[in-house]
């Protein structure tokens, strides 16, 4: 064998090795990686106390004196009025704090037209007590969407 074939057959057998060491180090790098554990999921927020309601069932609501945040009441109000009408809410046009609770004006789609201008829109006033849930409500006011309310004074 001439000394240029056994340095390159050396080199080769180098590069081999070399190879064969990188793969060796690269293969339980991935087993490690398999085995890492997940992470931990983040703790939850502990539920409020449940305390039973005057009908027996469990209630999640604000203790007595504690009214719940504003944007729960809002919430609360649009489904439990959906619930009751079958009309989805679209927006709650006006609201106020009241000594026994909430009073609410929201804004119902109350028939579907095309085009959506014509469509026939409900005004609801709904009053809700200190814990947000609905003690009556009614129609005070029935529009066509694409229409402005007259203003006083003719314009």
């Amino acid at each position: 064998m001439s000394n240029t074939h056994r340095t390159t057959r050396t080199q080769n057998s180098r590069e081999s090795r070399k190879s064969e060491r990188e793969d060796e180090q690269e293969a339980p790098q991935e087993v490690e990686q398999e085995q890492e554990p997940e992470p931990e999921a983040r703790p939850r927020k502990p539920r409020r106390p449940s305390r039973p309601s005057s009908d027996g069932e469990e209630s999640t609501h604000e203790p007595e004196g504690r009214r719940p945040p504003l944007m729960e009441v809002l919430r609360q109000a649009r489904g439990q009025l959906a619930e009751l009408t079958g009309l989805e809410a679209e927006s709650v046009s006006s609201f106020e704090q009241t000594e026994d609770g909430w009073s609410l004006e929201v804004e119902v789609l109350e028939l579907s037209r095309v085009p959506d201008t014509m469509s026939l829109m409900g005004s609801y006033q709904v009053e809700l007590d200190r814990e947000g849930q609905l003690t009556g409500y009614r129609r005070v006011r029935r529009y066509e969407r694409g229409r402005a309310d007259p203003r006083a004074g003719g314009r």
